[in-house]
């Protein structure tokens, strides 16, 4: 009987043995920032339309009746206004990935992350979606609103407005792109005649929707989870790198107040808690909390910042760009800026001059031609009219320049070997011609074998020439 009641009490677990389950992972918070005007502001908006100007409106320029800049893939051609590339010219394209790496090394060291805030992509069309957005929605406040608010009428009217104008965008973004792979005057017209082709209509489609995600939607969360540059860019700062700093000493301890409250005897700092600078932020970040990885360096908060200074009729520079040591150490302006060339800063500088001398001397003294010489395997030598000796080659001789061109061939290297081809030929510009050349040696002249011979190739305007090597082969 005991033994049953026992059974049938009921164990209730104290507060100790209490299990909570909780995620690992926090929920995305969207980040809805404010407009502000000042310095930064527009020197933001400055770079942009900069940008802008020049990435929709490059392929639209004309050199020489062709497009000034086109990467045409089906013809294996580059044009960069009066240069044309072909794919053995990838040497070229090598260098200038080193020489942007380079300098994106030497500008993180200088002054941080002022790529991703004023130059950037995803930086640039972020702010242009939300330039549209607060145009459509309204104010910070008023988006919160409309996000928050049941789904009606309004709201419907609103948000569809707004991502059809976001789409509009990023599709004519996709065309402007592919306006750089394929004549963009020719996408034009395709697309007017309904004739554009699937995979023309693929690439313009997939890099508008890839806009349209990461400005509309990923905004700060590329910055913060997708781009490498985030990660690794500690790095390459340092003490003496230009930051956006919070003067802990100056703004600390923080409180709100009026503006009548004399700071020195409320034993407060001059940061009044206001989190301006956090709703300013496109990354909604805290800079009070110190130098954080997901700081593009745009200076948004240092003009919110310095807003409020002014109406409290403080000082201005609490949130300023500046070095850990320059606030560390309270250094003047010219002590910073000197601290800032130093021998890491300089290596990078002299690396980067060095490299871009170099490949505009190499493009200046390069030859506007190319020639490959392929001996015919199909017949080793053969035994023509004149008791001669004959082997036969392909030659492949590709204009690179912009006008039409005349090469003419010589050869050297065996006694005696002469051209019993055309000597020259026409090339129109920037064309490929294969040509036969056949060359003749006396029967017994030289000994059986192998022989090394040169060719020189000429062309007549530049009087530049090409030396190929190839063998001549006498038969026993």
């Amino acid at each position: 009987m005991s033994d049953q009641k026992v059974k049938s009490k009921k164990v209730i677990p104290i507060a100790s043995e209490v299990k909570e389950t909780r995620s690992l992972y926090e929920a995305h918070k969207k980040v809805y920032p404010r407009d502000i005007s000042g310095y930064f502001k527009n020197l933001r908006w400055l770079t942009i339309w900069i940008t802008q100007i020049v990435f929709y409106g490059t392929p639209w320029l004309l050199w020489n009746d062709r497009q000034a800049i086109l990467l045409d893939i089906s013809t294996h051609r580059f044009y960069i206004f009066g240069l044309v590339l072909y794919p053995q010219d990838l040497i070229y394209l090598v260098v200038i990935l080193i020489i942007s790496a380079l300098a994106l090394f030497l500008f993180t060291a200088v002054a941080g992350r002022l790529w991703c805030g004023f130059s950037c992509p995803q930086s640039v069309y972020t702010e242009i979606f939300l330039w549209m957005e607060r145009k459509i929605e309204g104010d910070r406040s008023a988006r919160m609103r409309l996000d928050s608010m049941k789904f009606g009428l309004k709201k419907l009217r609103k948000k569809t407005l707004k991502h059809c104008a976001w789409i509009s965008f990023s599709m004519f973004t996709g065309f402007t792109f592919l306006g750089y792979f394929s004549p963009i005057r020719d996408l034009m017209h395709n697309i007017i005649e309904f004739r554009l082709g699937p995979w023309e209509t693929f690439w313009i489609c997939f890099y508008g929707f890839a806009t349209y995600g990461n400005a509309g939607f990923l905004r700060e969360q590329i910055c913060k989870h997708m781009c490498p540059y985030a990660r690794f860019q500690s790095a390459m700062f340092d003490n003496d790198t230009l930051i956006v700093t919070y003067d802990i000493d100056r703004g600390e301890p923080r409180g709100g107040r009026s503006r009548e409250v004399d700071v020195k005897q409320s034993g407060l700092g001059d940061c009044i808690d206001c989190n301006f600078c956090v709703q300013v932020c496109p990354t909604g970040i805290d800079i009070r909390n110190g130098l954080q990885y997901e700081c593009i360096s745009c200076g948004l908060c240092v003009d919110a910042c310095n807003s409020i200074m002014d109406k409290m009729n403080y000082p201005r520079g609490l949130i300023r760009f500046s070095t850990h040591n320059g606030v560390e150490q309270h250094w003047t302006q010219h002590q910073i800026i000197r601290k800032i060339l130093r021998p890491r800063v300089l290596i990078y500088s002299g690396l980067l001059l060095l490299l871009c001398i170099g490949f505009v001397a190499s493009l200046a003294m390069r030859v506007p031609f190319k020639v490959d010489v392929i001996r015919d395997r199909g017949v080793m030598s053969r035994i023509v009219s004149g008791g001669k000796v004959e082997n036969v080659y392909r030659m492949q001789i590709t204009n690179a320049s912009e006008e039409v061109e005349t090469y003419r061939i010589a050869v050297q290297g065996i006694k005696g070997v002469s051209l019993a081809s055309d000597h020259a030929f026409t090339v129109n510009a920037a064309e490929s011609r294969m040509v036969a050349v056949s060359l003749q040696v006396l029967d017994g002249s030289i000994k059986s074998g192998s022989h090394p011979v040169i060719f020189e190739i000429t062309a007549d305007s530049s009087k530049q020439s090409i030396f190929e090597k190839s063998i001549f082969y006498m038969s026993r």
